[in-house]
């Protein structure tokens, strides 16, 4: 089975066109190696791929037929992914928390000033 078909089908990535863009950006290696979207998976192969700012490994357990539902998932791989990657994401989320709410629009004069003030000051 096809690499991007494959994290396609185990629920990776929500298409498989996404799937395969992100093999052509070099964001997915198997077996320690940047491959295209054809590459040929097999049972016991490692995959490492990265996605929203996390490196997730996983363990090629059988290659599903189809699609499988997000309970299946299991069945056919074994995620490795190690837990600090999960936490690193928590902190960025919560370095980027500031006072305004994201969509309010344009800067204020008052936040404008306040951007000048703090390039200035360096």
């Amino acid at each position: 089975m096809r690499v991007d078909k494959f994290l396609w089908c185990v629920r990776y990535y929500k298409t498989r066109s996404i799937a395969t863009q992100a093999c052509k950006k070099g964001q997915v290696r198997v077996n320690d190696a940047v491959v295209k979207p054809s590459r040929e998976v097999y049972p016991t192969d490692k995959i490492e791929l990265r996605k929203d700012q996390i490196n997730y490994s996983l363990i090629v357990n059988d290659l599903p037929p189809n699609r499988v539902g997000a309970k299946l998932v299991d069945i056919y791989r074994v995620d490795t992914t190690p837990n600090e990657a999960f936490e690193a994401k928590d902190l960025l989320k919560y370095s980027k928390d500031y006072y305004r709410k994201k969509g309010t629009g344009r800067p204020t004069k008052k936040d404008r000033r306040d951007i000048d003030d703090f390039y200035d000051s360096e």
